[in-house]
């Protein structure tokens, strides 16, 4: 390739970035406030739901909307905004009490789990939490030792409001994990999951990999539980390598045919990010706190997507 195309080629990529940014400007300004000041409407008779999941979901403005979603929100001691790292923890909770895992004695792993309040929520309904994030030298090197999302310990996982200390401190245990090298000894765990951790892994290729090998660490028909992001542009061009990555369609779907040819039992997919007012916000740099749903990263639409997977018996 000579000087003019590279210089032609650069001229398309920055073209492109352009209309996705065009694009996701746009959407931020569709909604009226009214839609989204103070959060969703109260629900009547907040529930944890039955048969919410059947499908892995994206996450989406309805869901905001249900007594199941008002429920957890407030086991989870959070205010019910239209964020959709919210929506993660909440489909987490919700994905595992609907397959009776949260229960005495269930044994649950947490990846990543930064400073989530899932592993306190867990054990206070009698679960024995082992709970891992990045090791302190990693997060300095990866930046997220100065985020504030990061797990130093044990400690920054207590919630006293949700579990008391004494619970807390015989159920639940940390360990350092490189969620690219899980270590062979976690292992018979009834339940795994992850918050959005998996797209930090480097590459495409690595965050599928993980959602592999975390099966390995259940038992014979155990659940993960997985969130990640959901690239709403293109099924084309994404971020396939770096920092974060965003999943596409055809990605999510080849994940689903791999661990299904293994003989795991995977929720179909349900990509529908939903059409109501506040799906329709995209938020940009710098970004707010409610509403949330949909953000720009690189000119590029995302949300949050979920994903079950039971694994083989």
């Amino acid at each position: 390739m000579d000087e003019r195309d590279e210089a032609l080629a650069a001229l398309q990529a920055r073209v492109a970035l352009l209309e996705r940014q065009i694009e996701a400007l746009a959407g931020q300004m569709l909604p009226a406030e009214q839609h989204w000041r103070g959060g969703p409407p109260a629900h009547p008779r907040p529930r944890p739901g039955r048969n919410v999941f059947r499908s892995s979901p994206a996450c989406r403005q309805s869901h905001f909307e249900t007594g199941w979603f008002a429920w957890w929100c407030t086991q989870l001691g959070a205010h019910p905004g239209y964020h959709r790292k919210l929506w993660e923890l909440v489909f987490i909770c919700q994905a595992l009490h609907e397959r009776g895992l949260l229960i005495e004695g269930s044994r649950g792993l947490g990846f990543g789990v930064g400073r989530e309040p899932l592993s306190a929520c867990f054990a206070a309904r009698g679960c024995m939490i082992t709970a891992t994030d990045q090791a302190a030298d990693g997060a300095v090197d990866t930046g997220w030792a100065g985020s504030g999302q990061h797990a130093p310990g044990k400690v920054a996982l207590s919630r006293p409001a949700l579990c008391p200390p004494d619970v807390f401190d015989r159920s639940v245990s940390f360990r350092p994990v490189d969620m690219n090298a899980v270590p062979d000894d976690l292992q018979g765990y009834d339940f795994c999951w992850s918050a959005c951790a998996l797209e930090h892994l480097g590459s495409l290729q690595a965050g599928m990999d993980f959602i592999a090998r975390s099966l390995e660490t259940l038992r014979p028909g155990g659940v993960a539980v997985h969130t990640t992001e959901l690239n709403l542009t293109s099924d084309e061009l994404t971020l396939s390598e770096g920092g974060t990555v965003l999943y596409r369609r055809r990605d999510l779907q080849t994940l689903v045919e791999r661990l299904r040819a293994d003989g795991h039992r995977v929720m179909p997919l349900d990509l529908d990010a939903g059409d109501g007012p506040v799906d329709r916000y995209v938020d940009i740099p710098p970004y707010r706190n409610d509403p949330h749903l949909r953000l720009s990263v690189a000119g590029f639409v995302t949300t949050s997507v979920g994903v079950i997977v039971q694994r083989a018996d």
